[in-house]
Formats: structure tokens, sequence, C-alpha cells
């Protein structure tokens, strides 16, 4: 990992407030610089990835590598960048949530926020409780596939 890499794990429970504002954990917040900007945008598997700016400059530098070509990198880069959305953490620790990213990952009010190491993931409560309760009992099969990453 290199020096800039954020360190972001956990498993949190919160709500959107009335302003559609997600708070951000103290613990997730701690690996952010005051003021730097977080980008919000669409996952994968029906979750929302939250980016610190460095971390999203990283992918899209990656992205910016694939062939205009390609497809797939032309469906995946639309899906990753066409709805994200530029964000700053305020003082109470909160960061707007646009309509469209709510509606894309079906949240209503509860989410879960994971943090997977340089990113976190905002999930709709209920869909993170079926993906997880889904994927459980699968994780060694998983990991096993894996390996050719040297994981």
């Amino acid at each position: 990992m290199g020096k800039n890499t954020k360190h972001l794990y956990g498993e949190y429970c919160h709500t959107l407030d009335e302003k559609n504002r997600l708070f951000i954990p103290a613990k997730l917040r701690k690996a952010f610089k005051k003021g730097e900007k977080l980008v919000l945008s669409r996952g994968l598997d029906g979750c929302l990835f939250l980016f610190p700016q460095g971390e999203w400059q990283n992918l899209e530098d990656k992205a910016k590598s694939l062939p205009i070509t390609a497809r797939d990198a032309r469906s995946f880069t639309r899906h990753l960048f066409s709805g994200a959305s530029l964000c700053i953490v305020d003082t109470q620790g909160r960061i707007p949530f646009p309509p469209s990213l709510k509606e894309y990952a079906g949240i209503n009010k509860e989410v879960v926020i994971i943090g997977v190491s340089n990113r976190i993931e905002v999930w709709a409560k209920q869909k993170w409780e079926n993906y997880f309760k889904n994927t459980e009992d699968k994780v060694d099969d998983i990991a096993a596939k894996l390996e050719e990453f040297r994981i």
C-alpha cells in the first residue's frame, strides 16, 4: 500500500437525517484530512462507493488507461463516473446524499457503512444483510479462487 493509502475498516449502522445527509462515523473520518474532498459514486453489488479524493484519482487514472474501444470498459466507466458526486464532510461529520444515488442503492433511511481498506461502501441496511447472508457460507471458496492474486 502506498504512503497516501487510507485505512478504512469496520461496519456501522446509521440513518440518513431529515435533509438526506449521511453521517460518516468518527472512526472512518479519522482517515481523512480536515476539509478533504470525497467522491460518492455508484458502486457494485448495489451499494455506493465513497472514496477519498486521492483514492478516487488513482481509480480514475486506471480507468483512463482502459481502451475506449472495449465495450465492457466503456460500460464500467459510465456506470462509475456518470453518477459521481464530489462532497466535503461538514463540521457535524455529514455529507449530502444525492437523490439519484439514494435511489440507485435502494436506500430509504437505514444504511450500513463499511470500511473496505481504501474506500467506504454505503448499503441499504436490508440489502447489506441479504448480501452478507448469501456470501457468508461462500467466503472459503471465494478466498481459494483469489489465490491467483496472491492474497
